[in-house]
C-alpha cells in the first residue's frame, strides 16, 4: 500500500485529492496547522473523515516537518498548503512569503537529505503569470507576478525545478489556473457570490459588495484538477505541467451565472468603480462595485493552454464554469436549507 501525505488537508482540494487517493488504495495522511479552531468540513463532505490520519504541521518549523516526514515515510507528498488567498498577501506579505516560501525548501532539504525516493508534488499557481505577456499561457511564458502571493510562490516553483534538476529528485510542479468547488473558502470571489445568491434566493435583501468586475479568470473544478496532480505524480519523470480549460470569464459573468442559477437576469449600470447590477426585473440593486476590494497590482486576465498535459497526461478538463457555478450555488442553497 503506498503512502501520501497532503500538505493543508482542511483546504479546498486536500479532501478532493484524499477521496481521489483513497479510492486508489493508498494510505493517506493530511496536515494542518495547529489553532483553536480545526475544520474537517471539507472531509466529511467527500466522506474521507477517518480515512485520513491527521498529524500537526507547522511549515515554518523544520524540525516538526522533519520529524513528520520521516515518520510517514511517505511514497508521495503533495505540497498543498500555503496562505492562498492574493488579497491578503497584500497586508501580509512577510508571513505569506515565509510560509509559502521556506516551507518549501525545507521539504526538499528533508527529502533530499533523508527520503531521496519519495516524490513531491509543489502546487504552483496561474499567479505566476501575473501581468501577462502572451495569452494563453503555457508551461513556456515568461512569469511577472504580481503580488506577495504570486512572488512567494515563484520562489517555491523554482525551488523545486532547481532540486529536481541538482539532486535529482522527482518535484514535479502543477501550475494551475483558478479551480473552484463546493469546499472553496468563504474568502474567495466565487463563493462569497454564490453564498450571497444562495442567501437572495432565502430572501435576504443585502447587497452584494464586489470589486473589479472586469477581471477574467480561467475557472475550472477542483475535483477535476486533483485528478491532473494524481496524473502528474504517476508519470515517468518529474515536469511542470498547466491544467486550465482555456476559457476565460470575468467575474460579471460569473456573477450573472449565478444568479441565472435561482432565475434571476442582471442589468448593468455604470462602469468601473460605478457600475451596479440590478433585478431586471423587479429594479431591485443586488451588487454594487466597492473600490475596497480592488488590489494594488492586479492581474487582469489569465488563460491557460494544457495542451501538454492533455498530451502527456490524458488530463482533460469535464466541467464548465456553468456546470460549476451551478454546482456552488446550490450546494450553498442546501446549506442554508440545513441550518
Amino acid at each position: 500500500m503506498k503512502k501520501a501525505l497532503i500538505t493543508g488537508i482542511t483546504g479546498q482540494d486536500g479532501p478532493w485529492l484524499a477521496k481521489r487517493l483513497l479510492d486508489k488504495g493508498y494510505e493517506v495522511y493530511g496536515t494542518a496547522r495547529r489553532n483553536s479552531v480545526r475544520n474537517f468540513y471539507g472531509l466529511e463532505y467527500v466522506g474521507a473523515v477517518g480515512k485520513v490520519k491527521i498529524i500537526d504541521m507547522d511549515l515554518l518549523d523544520y524540525s516538526n516537518i522533519h520529524d513528520t516526514l520521516i515518520s510517514v515515510k511517505p511514497d508521495e507528498v503533495y505540497n498543498l498548503a500555503a496562505q492562498s488567498f492574493v488579497g491578503a498577501s497584500f497586508k501580509q506579505p512577510i508571513s505569506t512569503t515565509l510560509t509559502n516560501s521556506l516551507g518549501v525548501a525545507y521539504i526538499l532539504d528533508i527529502i533530499k537529505t533523508f527520503l531521496p525516493k519519495t516524490k513531491i508534488y509543489q502546487a504552483s499557481t496561474s499567479e505566476l503569470f501575473g501581468k501577462v505577456v502572451e495569452s494563453p499561457q503555457n508551461e513556456r511564458t515568461p512569469f511577472y507576478p504580481r503580488s506577495p502571493y504570486a512572488i512567494s510562490k515563484l520562489y517555491s516553483h523554482w525551488m523545486m525545478i532547481n532540486y529536481r534538476e541538482s539532486y535529482d529528485i522527482f518535484a514535479t510542479c502543477g501550475i494551475l489556473f483558478n479551480h473552484e468547488s463546493e469546499l472553496r473558502g468563504k474568502e474567495f470571489v466565487t463563493r462569497k457570490i454564490t453564498q450571497f445568491v444562495a442567501k437572495n434566493s432565502l430572501g435576504d435583501k443585502e447587497v452584494l459588495k464586489i470589486g473589479n468586475l472586469n477581471i477574467k479568470r480561467d475557472w475550472g473544478y477542483a475535483k477535476d484538477y486533483v485528478e491532473g496532480m494524481y496524473l502528474m505524480m504517476q508519470s515517468d519523470k518529474p515536469d511542470t505541467f498547466v491544467l486550465s480549460t482555456g476559457v476565460s470569464t470575468t467575474i460579471r459573468q460569473f456573477t450573472e451565472l449565478a444568479f441565472s442559477v435561482i432565475g434571476k437576469k442582471l442589468r448593468w449600470e455604470g462602469e468601473d468603480a460605478t457600475e451596479k447590477g440590478y433585478d431586471s426585473e423587479t429594479g431591485i440593486l443586488l451588487v454594487e462595485v466597492d473600490p475596497e476590494f480592488f488590489r494594488p497590482a492586479e492581474v487582469d486576465m489569465l488563460c491557460g493552454d494544457s495542451k501538454k498535459a492533455h498530451e502527456i497526461l490524458n488530463w482533460h478538463p469535464k466541467t464548465t464554469v456553468e456546470e460549476l457555478s451551478r454546482k456552488m450555488v446550490e450546494h450553498d442553497i442546501q446549506l442554508l436549507n440545513s441550518v
